[in-house]
This record gives structure tokens, C-alpha cells and sequence, in this order.
């Protein structure tokens, strides 16, 4: 267990493709550590103490560069150029079509077939300020994965005593284009590998949800949550309503939906969603400047091979995303994902540690 001064630690964690990738680990005075990888901006852990003192890490993930390198779930990884859907592979921009590869049956996910979570990114530790940091920078060149415009896009993960990891994103374009950005972290707070996140207590601080179709794209309508397994505005066990025939959640088979979040926040840091293990006592608010959170509990994982001999089922963890809807830049209802030269893409994502007796 680690009680000091805040610090930035790098080492080395591997080489693919000719290139050395490094970790770097955010320490903070209070036994909280996180560990970032310049591999796809990913976080690659984060160890928090219980009621008793006793520190695990709760995020899912690999061992090994190799694991990330072949990863589809997205680990910990930092998600764009577009997060999300994308429906038929295509957009619209100033009448010009831009046609982007299919990797989610007929719509793109998450940026295309090799987004920026399989990218190597530029790391830099940040001394100034009152706790160091890590800011990753890439400069996604105009045309990759069909987007256009080249994008300059960095992560700033700052680990504070007050057991916030901040995520400060920042992203500048030389032509229009679009950009959602969203980290894809999966949390289980009794530890990674240890069972599923079922039994969690969750609260969304949201009053309606997106509409999806059946290939999980937004009709556009919203829905409020009430009398839906959706309603999470008072906390609620993550596994009380997840019914895979529930009306809402079948398609997804299980949760993965989009949240607005409430219309008098909008363009503050806002708290998003709370998370509670009462098991260990440890706790997670997210608070963001996006407009909505998307949450997706792992569904899919078919016997993922984590860390250290771990596997991962379905439910094993779960996603609190900060970011735009999916399918934004083909919904002009929606808040808007574009970027135009000499304007400065800016969005914040606090994830709040705290331990309940």
C-alpha cells in the first residue's frame, strides 16, 4: 500500500510492433493508484482501499500488451474519434458523405476498425499544478477510419487527495469534422475478477432515456424513465431489473443505454451517476460536462481472459460513459459532435473515490 506524496511513476509494460509502450502511475496520499497506458490512452488499473484498509483493483483489464493490442471490448480505453454509433457506416457534413468503415454489423462503433484505442498515443508528465498528471496526445490525420480533418486530440488523467481522477479532454481540427471522446472503463468495486457487478447499488441522475433500435441506434425519441427498468433516480441494484426480455433491454440484453441528463445542468460539471459495492463500502460518483451518460453492464464478455488468470463473464463489470448520444451527426435534434477549425473541443469527467462505513 502506497500513503505519501502524490506522484508520477512511469515503467515500461511492453513492445508491440516495434514500439516500447510505457505505464504511468498517478499515486495519491490516501492509497489510491492508477495506472495509465500510452497504448490506446487506456487505463489500465486502478486499486482503491475498502472499509478495512484493503486495497484491489477494481477496473477489468489484460496483463499484457499483447491482450490490448487483441482487445474488442475496449478496456479502459480512451474511445474515438466518434464514441458510440455511428448508423450505416456513414454522415452528412456541409453536403459532403463521408463513409466510414462497418465493424458493428451495418453501423460503426467507436471510431471504426482501428480507432484510437489501438493507437499509440504521446505521453507527457505534467508537473505544474498542485498533483501531478499525464497527458496523452494524438494527431489523428485527415482521413483515418473516414473521418475527415486532422485532429489533435490529448487526455489530461490527473490523480488528486481528494480521490478524483480527472479526465480532461481537449481536441482542435483543421477542417470541420466530428468528435465524441469517452473513456471505456469497466468497474466492478469488489475487484476485478471477483464476480459480477449485479448486487451494485446505482443511481443515474437522469429523468429519460434514448430510444434505440434494434440495431442499438437512437430513433431520436426519448422516454422517461419511470416505471422502467431504466429508473435509476433513487439507487437501485444494478440486477434487480435486468430482465434480457424486458422491453427495453432485450435488444442490448441487458443495459446499454444513454441517459440525458437533466436540461438545467447543461454545460456544467454535473454529477452524472453514483455507484456503491456495499460489500467493501467503496463508492464512485461520476460528474461530467457531457450531456448524457451511457450505461452498459457487459453483456456481451464471453470468457475474456483478464488479469492474472481472471475471467470475465457477462455482467462482470460495468460502464458509466460521459459523452454524446450515438448517431449525433445524422440527428440534428440531438446536441451537436461537430468541430470546425479554430474552434477547441473541451469536456471534463471527474470519477469521485469515496468509502461508506
Amino acid at each position: 500500500m502506497f500513503f505519501g506524496f502524490a506522484t508520477v511513476v512511469p515503467s515500461i509494460f511492453g513492445e508491440t510492433g516495434g514500439a516500447t509502450i510505457h505505464t504511468y502511475t498517478l499515486n495519491n496520499a490516501n492509497g489510491i493508484s492508477v495506472r495509465v497506458l500510452d497504448f490506446g490512452a487506456t487505463i489500465l488499473s486502478i486499486s482503491v482501499p475498502d472499509r478495512n484498509g484493503q486495497v484491489v483493483d477494481i477496473l477489468l483489464g489484460y496483463s499484457t500488451i499483447e491482450e490490448y493490442v487483441l482487445d474488442k471490448s475496449y478496456f479502459g480505453s480512451t474511445v474515438g474519434r466518434y464514441s458510440g454509433r455511428i448508423a450505416n457506416g456513414q454522415f452528412a457534413l456541409d453536403g459532403m458523405v463521408y463513409t466510414l468503415p462497418k465493424n458493428d454489423g451495418q453501423n460503426t462503433l467507436h471510431g471504426g476498425l482501428k480507432g484510437f484505442n489501438k493507437r499509440l498515443w504521446k505521453a507527457e508528465v505534467e508537473a505544474e499544478g498542485p498533483f501531478p498528471a499525464v497527458r496523452m496526445t494524438y494527431i489523428s490525420p485527415n482521413g483515418e477510419e473516414g473521418f475527415p480533418g486532422r485532429l489533435t486530440v490529448s487526455v489530461r488523467f490527473t490523480l488528486t487527495d481528494d480521490n478524483e481522477l480527472i479526465l480532461d479532454y481537449e481536441a482542435t481540427t483543421d477542417r470541420p469534422t466530428v468528435v465524441n471522446l469517452t473513456n471505456h472503463a469497466y468497474f466492478n468495486l469488489r475487484g476485478e475478477g471477483n464476480g459480477d457487478i449485479l448486487s451494485h447499488s446505482l443511481q443515474i441522475f437522469s429523468d429519460y432515456f434514448a430510444e434505440m433500435d434494434e440495431t442499438l441506434i437512437p430513433t431520436g425519441a426519448f422516454h422517461p424513465v419511470d416505471g422502467t427498468a431504466l429508473d435509476f433516480r433513487a439507487p437501485f441494484l444494478v440486477g434487480a431489473r435486468l430482465d434480457p426480455c424486458d422491453q427495453w433491454l432485450s435488444s442490448a440484453k441487458g443495459y446499454d443505454h444513454s441517459f440525458l441528463l437533466r436540461e438545467e445542468n447543461a454545460g456544467a460539471c454535473v454529477r452524472a451517476a453514483r455507484l456503491y459495492e456495499p460489500e467493501s463500502g467503496r463508492a464512485l460518483e461520476v460528474w461530467t460536462t457531457e450531456p448524457t451518460i451511457h450505461l452498459y453492464t457487459g453483456n456481451v464478455l464471453q470468457a475474456v481472459s483478464g488479469k492474472a488468470g481472471t475471467t470475465y463473464g457477462p455482467y462482470s463489470g460495468l460502464c458509466l460513459e460521459t459523452q454524446h448520444f450515438s448517431d449525433s451527426p445524422n440527428r440534428p435534434e440531438f446536441p451537436l459532435t461537430r468541430l470546425d477549425s479554430g474552434d477547441r473541443f473541451l469536456s471534463r469527467t471527474i470519477y469521485r473515490f469515496s468509502i461508506d462505513p
